[in-house]
């Protein structure tokens, strides 16, 4: 493609018009929508549409003369590859979280410029940090630029899918005890008001899903709760009559969705409001009168549905068992038609997709299915497309890193396979990741810890030979939400207060190890925090392990024994007869054989 009439070059170039147009020296397009979601509606993906690059997570600063996309490990390789011929460079950074750009837009404007971005996708903690830094450079940050209505013809509309209610089994307390839970909570921190934004607070909280996000059961909404009711804002004719009128006897109105910013105006002089920093955008903050006191904290729901509880537990292990059938059904047929059929990375996806959805409480996958073979494992994030993807022919490794939405429980799962015949540096690799997943899994550590002092735990086996990768090692997950949430974080970002390890959190382990040009290896199950016990009994406090949710075999073709400890293999041994144990009965024919033969005893 030639630089000068790739789409994207053309679009930068339609900014950079506007920016001399309105005087500004630069614009910043964060990856976020107003309610900072990680997964975004098409209206808000003004990112991928200026620049082409696809990654989930990544942020855009355009300057009159250049303009840089900022993104980590996971996604170096495919981003260069889709900011070829845009004439954007790709600035590489370590973490997800780090704030290169605020530097690089420091460094392009000059004293007594201004640098502009639309403070209705910019989050409230982020705002701060920005405009301190601009600020020490003498740089004036205005937030009221939304460039995008300008250069963007046809920008997606809000979407418009219907709201349902999240219910009974599967949904067993009801919203008006989660919503009497919050009042607790922002009432005894002194709040007379809470505002909430982000979407899948607002799913748990009341008890509703929707399919306005890709992927995520939530829907577009705000809230402000008080210490007798609750207003949800949310699209017109996106609730009906009958769960309208169910939502009123709890206590909860509606109200449009574009009236949030009226309400918070609106709100009595000498009111006292609950925001989290981290979870509300800065446009939304300055809709907040003068009179009325803020009171800076994480939301309280964000902690609470962190903790699921032991009936929601019960449904999350049945949503693991039939997610484990589905795997066992795709993947005997994935060996059998093997070398006998074209099979591709969409193949998988497509086959894998469809053995889900015939299992009992299924919605929709909870990402875009990663199906990477050789090279393509290698980018933590990768996506085969029609224009782009791998035949599964030849030797090497098949990474596949899918998960999916029941109505009891969210799932997600990395395995590798060996196609054809593998090398022994393949094997010491996979051995050396497992080896990392073994050991956290067999974790116990005190009630309360911090989750990211537990990362290095993973990593250890590869530190030992000088290896190591550049994502955290687990995400919590939700409950029939966002596969991706908080508060904990198994990762290398500094710990805080509230990513204390809880019962009934549930976290991914997931270490991995990637060879660019050559292969990837990531190997992670969901695990629960539930109590432990020691045999001190307590004298030391409480403490907590791992219970194993995710169902499926390991392979162990691709293991190099010599690697493994008799412990590390007794741990192995044990997982696989609990596999077997728990998906045979959900299996019949080539399923079951699968089944029995990958979960055979080392």
């Amino acid at each position: 493609m030639d630089i000068r009439t790739s789409p994207f070059r053309l679009r930068i170039e339609k900014v950079q018009e506007a920016l001399k147009a309105r005087g500004l020296a630069a614009l910043l397009v964060p990856s976020s929508d107003p309610h900072l979601s990680e997964y975004l509606p098409e209206r808000w993906q003004g990112r991928q549409w200026l620049s082409g690059f696809t990654g989930s997570m990544g942020t855009l600063a355009i300057a009159r003369d250049r303009a840089a996309v900022f993104a980590d490990s996971r996604y170096w390789v495919q981003a260069e590859k889709e900011l070829r011929d845009s004439g954007i460079e790709l600035v590489k950074i370590p973490t997800g979280t780090a704030t290169h750009h605020v530097q690089w837009l420091a460094d392009v404007a000059k004293a007594g410029e201004t640098v502009g971005v639309d403070g209705d996708v910019l989050g409230l903690a982020s705002a701060h940090h920005l405009r301190t830094a601009l600020e020490r450079a003498g740089i004036r940050l205005d937030t009221s630029v939304d460039l995008l209505a300008d250069v963007w013809p046809d920008r997606p509309a809000l979407p418009a899918a219907t709201v349902y209610e999240h219910r009974e089994p599967q949904a067993p307390l009801p919203r008006a005890a989660k919503l009497a839970q919050v009042r607790e909570s922002f009432l005894r921190q002194g709040a007379t008001h809470h505002f909430v934004s982000t979407v899948d607070d607002i799913a748990w909280l009341f008890n509703l899903r929707g399919s306005d996000v890709s992927y995520n059961p939530v829907f577009l909404a705000h809230a402000l709760i008080d210490a007798h009711g609750a207003t949800l804002f949310v699209g017109e004719a996106k609730v009906g009559t009958e769960l309208q009128a169910r939502l009123e006897a709890d206590g909860v109105k509606l109200a449009p969705y574009a009236q949030a910013r009226a309400a918070l105006a609106a709100l009595p002089a000498g009111a006292s409001l609950l925001i989290d920093p981290r979870r509300v955008t800065l446009g939304l903050r300055q809709s907040v009168p003068a009179g009325v006191t803020l009171i800076e904290s994480i939301n309280p729901s964000t902690l609470l549905k962190s903790r699921k509880s032991e009936a929601e537990a019960r449904h999350i292990r049945e949503a693991m068992a039939q997610d484990g059938a589905a795997m066992c059904e795709f993947y005997a047929w994935f060996e059998q038609a093997l070398g006998r059929e074209r099979i591709t990375e969409l193949t998988i996806d497509e086959k894998l997709s469809a053995a889900r959805a015939r299992r009992p409480g299924f919605v929709g996958l909870s990402f875009s299915t990663i199906a990477g073979f050789n090279a393509n494992g290698a980018m933590p994030h990768y996506r085969a497309t029609p224009e782009s993807h791998a035949v599964i022919e030849g030797d090497g490794l098949l990474l596949i890193d899918s998960g999916a939405q029941y109505l009891g429980g969210t799932t997600d799962i990395t395995r590798v396979w060996p196609i054809g015949t593998i090398t022994a540096a393949h094997r010491r690799d996979y051995t050396l990741v497992l080896r990392g997943t073994i050991a956290l899994s067999r974790t116990r550590f005190p009630r309360g810890t911090l989750s990211p002092m537990i990362d290095a735990i993973a990593r250890v086996p590869l530190w030992e030979q000088g290896l190591d990768y550049g994502h955290g090692t687990g995400h919590g997950v939700g409950y029939f939400l966002n596969v991706h949430e908080g508060p904990q974080s198994i990762s290398k970002v500094i710990p805080e207060p509230t990513m204390a390890m809880e019962p009934g959190m549930i976290t991914s382990i997931e270490p991995g190890l990637y060879r660019p040009g050559q292969w990837g290896i990531r190997i992670e199950n969901l695990v629960l925090n539930v109590p432990a016990v020691t045999p001190e009994n307590g004298a030391f406090g409480e403490f907590l392990e791992f219970e194993t949710l995710t169902l499926c075999p390991i392979d162990t073709r691709c293991i190099e024994r010599g690697l493994l400890r008799a412990d590390e293999i007794d741990w192995l041994n044990r997982y696989h007869t609990v596999v077997r144990e728990r998906l045979a009965p959900l299996v019949t024919g080539d399923a079951l054989a699968w089944l029995e033969a990958r979960t055979q005893a080392l």
